[in-house]
């Protein structure tokens, strides 16, 4: 049977109404796909970003990568991602406008099936939290080492960060998976337990997953930390999470529920 996709740059609403770049892609053919939204981690609008999307192409899903430094103009992933930090990175209420405008624009296609999930990485994990607390019309989250759903120090809050994800619990709309190593130290392993004795407190359905020999960032293949069979377990743990949650069809495209 003959097999392809579709992957290129797209331009999304975002946050206010503004227009900000994303990458998408999908299978090619009628559907209907579910669709995932993947948020980048802190490094940006990467190589490895855009593998990731085209990754759940292949798998059939509808994937879609909004570019959340986007406003802070043209340049390598590495450079506009150094401005981010150089601003305190971007504003929460941003990134949920962001991601919501994302899931419009994957809503929006004749081969949805109304279905969508997120996943995240690193702040992007955050993000994914966040995210799944905020808005209401999410099906499944995934998070994959968020730091910081945790603050224990207030001061550590700000005009950008007014709330920690975690106090944002009993909000959480969707099931959410959890992929953590266990050698990471942001989130380490005890703030991972503290997150789910909350969700366990709020009787959120989730499942975390921690593998040891494995730190921060484990899935990149073009990084030092990556570890391949930590790695692929935790992909199939995401897709069988994924095809629990959003392969059936949604009874109301684009309802909340």
């Amino acid at each position: 049977m003959y097999e392809g996709m579709l992957a290129e740059t797209v331009t999304i609403r975002g946050h206010n109404g503004d227009n900000i770049a994303a990458y998408y892609a999908r299978p090619l053919g009628a559907g209907p796909f579910p669709g995932v939204v993947v948020i980048h981690h802190m490094p940006g609008w990467d190589e490895w970003t855009r593998e990731v999307v085209r990754k759940l192409a292949q798998h059939g899903y509808a994937a879609i990568a909004p570019h959340l430094y986007s406003r802070l103009g043209a340049g390598s992933p590495d450079d506009v991602a150094a401005r981010a930090r150089a601003q305190g990175g971007v504003a929460d209420g941003q990134v949920v406008g962001d991601v919501d405008g994302a899931m419009q624009y994957l809503r929006a296609q004749p081969y949805s099936n109304g279905k969508i999930g997120l996943i995240g990485f690193c702040s992007g994990g955050r993000h994914v939290y966040l995210c799944a607390c905020r808005l209401s019309n999410v099906d499944a989250a995934v998070d994959c080492w968020g730091g910081g759903v945790i603050v224990d120090d207030p001061a550590q809050l700000s005009e950008k960060r007014p709330v920690a994800p975690i106090d944002l619990t009993p909000q959480l709309s969707c099931p959410l998976l959890g992929i953590f190593g266990n050698e990471d130290q942001f989130p380490p392993p005890e703030q991972v337990d503290r997150i789910e004795v909350a969700l366990r407190q709020h009787g959120k359905s989730y499942e975390f997953h921690r593998y040891d020999g494995a730190g921060h960032g484990f899935f990149a293949v073009d990084r030092p930390a990556y570890r391949p069979e930590q790695a692929t377990d935790g992909w199939r743990k995401v897709f069988a999470f994924y095809e629990k949650y959003l392969q059936a069809p949604a009874a109301t495209s684009g309802a909340d529920h």
